[in-house]
Formats: structure tokens, C-alpha cells, sequence
């Protein structure tokens, strides 16, 4: 099966894809077309245009400014894999990346279109959500700021009104002793995850937690935080016993598709790992 027909359009300004976006039809962007295109190819989306972002100046640049990544939405999943930038100040982002599909998907994929699709099984928006990252989108009407809470509202639905388009993910510095892990289960390598965890700790002097960040894939309609879980860990050592109590605990608050007992029992040993993980990377 072949697309239907749609008018095509590439700008190489903001401004001009803006501009496309604007004018009320059905219509949808293009970055690394690595969801996209089996969906126009099986006819699962019918867009009247189709927009291509991929000349669009600047909108693929990673850069650390003041401390604070920031991520053009058409940087690809391997040039996070790649970036120095990223392994030194948010190896979280740099390790998920990892994950994702196959090295041909994460040469064409980016994250902003990760981001966009919305997928709940997809490693790099449950890691924004553990990152605490900022969403900025832009339209003719103006730009917006939004947190991956107000972003991810459904399965497959972000808050992008149509007119909209995600320029740029910010994510803030990591604290001080602060170390991450990343753990998933999929059936084959590449393949969806079934379930996963992205994990930060940050530690005081004595080994304790002062802060943790949980955010689960494939565990509900959206990637998901657990904020009760994080603050049962504040004060504790993690080690064997307490991150065995947060897997638990996160099986139990997440809303897992079927088979919910299956993936229910993954989500307690991914986030007991990626817990055990963190921990062991906290440097003095």
C-alpha cells in the first residue's frame, strides 16, 4: 500500500514552516519519517500536505549554554549517542539513545520526532520526563514552554496545537553526585520495549538519597513519573532492599497494557535495576 496524495512542501526558514503549518489544512511534519512514514505507507494517516523540516537552519543544533542542554528537535538519535556534550553532562540521554531501534533508525530518527509521536514505549520521552526537561514549541501565533507533564497527555497525543511545531528540548544541569541509569526489556534487540526505567540519584555526603527521579516506559498511556516512589527513597541508601521496595511500588502505581501482570513484573525489575544502577554511578 502507497500513501494517499498530498501536496509537499520544504521550507528552510522557522518562519516559512510556520507559515505551512498555518494555513488550516491537515497536514504533517516530516523529520526523520521513521513512525511517519510506515503510517502515510499503511494509510493510518491521510494528511491533505506534508511538511519537511529536515532544511530547516539551525533546527538540529546540541549545545550547552550556562549549563543547560539544549537539543534542536531535528538532532538525530545518533548524534546523541555521538555527542561529547551529552555523554559528559546527561550520559541518562546519552545511554537511552542507545536503545533505540537499530543504528539505520537512530541515523534518520530524531528526537524531536520521537518526542512529537508520543509513543508510551518509546526510551527518550520517559527519559525527558526523568530529566525534568522543557518543551519549547513555536507558531505564528507565538511560543510556548511546556513540561513533559503538560505535553504528553494520551497514547499517540502531546498538547501541539496543529498549527504548532517543537523547536527545541531543554534540559536543565544535573545536580552534584547525581548518577543515572537506564534499564528496558523488548522481546528482540531493537524491537519496542515492553518495559523500562529511567532512573536519576543524587546523594549527599553520606550516601543518601536527597533526590530521585523514576520515570517508567511502556507502563501506562504516557510516559509515566512516580512521584510517591521517589520520596520514599529521600533519606535511604539505595541498595538491594530499598530499590526491591521501589520496583514494588512501581508496579503497583503503574497502568500497564496486557499482559498486565507480565509487564507489571517487568516495570519492578527495571526499576529495581535502573535504581541499583544510578546508585553505583554517584562519584564523590
Amino acid at each position: 500500500m502507497k500513501p494517499v496524495a498530498f501536496e509537499y512542501d520544504a521550507p528552510r526558514e522557522l518562519g516559512e514552516a510556520l507559515e505551512c503549518l498555518s494555513r488550516g489544512d491537515e497536514a504533517k511534519v516530516l523529520a526523520g519519517g521513521q513512525s511517519l512514514v510506515p503510517m502515510l505507507n499503511f494509510r493510518l494517516v491521510r494528511p491533505s500536505r506534508l511538511i519537511d523540516v529536515n532544511k530547516v537552519a539551525g533546527l538540529g543544533e546540541i549545545r550547552s549554554v550556562d549549563g543547560t542542554l539544549h537539543v534542536g528537535a531535528l538532532a538525530r538519535t545518533a548524534a546523541l549517542e555521538r555527542s561529547a556534550v551529552v555523554a559528559t553532562g546527561w550520559p541518562l540521554l546519552r545511554e537511552a539513545a542507545g536503545y533505540v531501534g537499530h543504528a539505520v533508525i537512530r541515523n534518520r530518527g530524531t528526537l524531536g520526532g520521537s518526542v512529537a509521536h508520543s509513543d508510551p514505549h518509546a526510551e527518550l520521552p520517559a527519559v525527558l520526563c526523568a530529566l525534568d526537561a522543557l518543551l519549547h514549541v513555536r507558531s505564528k501565533r507565538g511560543a510556548r514552554v511546556l513540561t513533559t507533564d503538560a505535553f504528553f497527555q494520551d497514547f499517540y497525543t502531546t498538547a501541539l496545537e496543529p498549527d504548532e511545531l517543537l523547536v527545541e528540548i531543554e534540559v536543565p544541569a544535573m545536580k552534584a553526585r547525581t548518577g543515572t541509569g537506564f534499564c528496558e526489556h523488548s522481546r528482540t534487540h531493537g524491537d519496542f520495549a515492553m518495559a523500562g526505567a529511567a532512573v536519576t540519584v543524587t546523594t549527599d555526603a553520606n550516601g543518601n538519597a536527597t533526590h530521585v527521579a523514576i520515570a517508567l516506559l511502556g507502563a501506562g498511556a504516557t510516559p509515566m513519573r512516580l512521584p510517591d516512589v521517589e520520596k520514599m527513597l529521600v533519606g535511604e541508601k539505595i541498595a538491594e532492599r530499598a530499590a526491591h521496595a521501589a520496583g514494588a511500588a512501581a508496579a503497583k502505581a503503574c497502568d500497564p497494557p496486557e499482559p498486565e501482570d507480565y509487564r507489571r513484573a517487568l516495570v519492578a525489575e527495571m526499576t529495581k535495576r535502573a535504581l541499583l544502577s544510578a546508585a553505583s554511578r554517584v562519584k564523590p
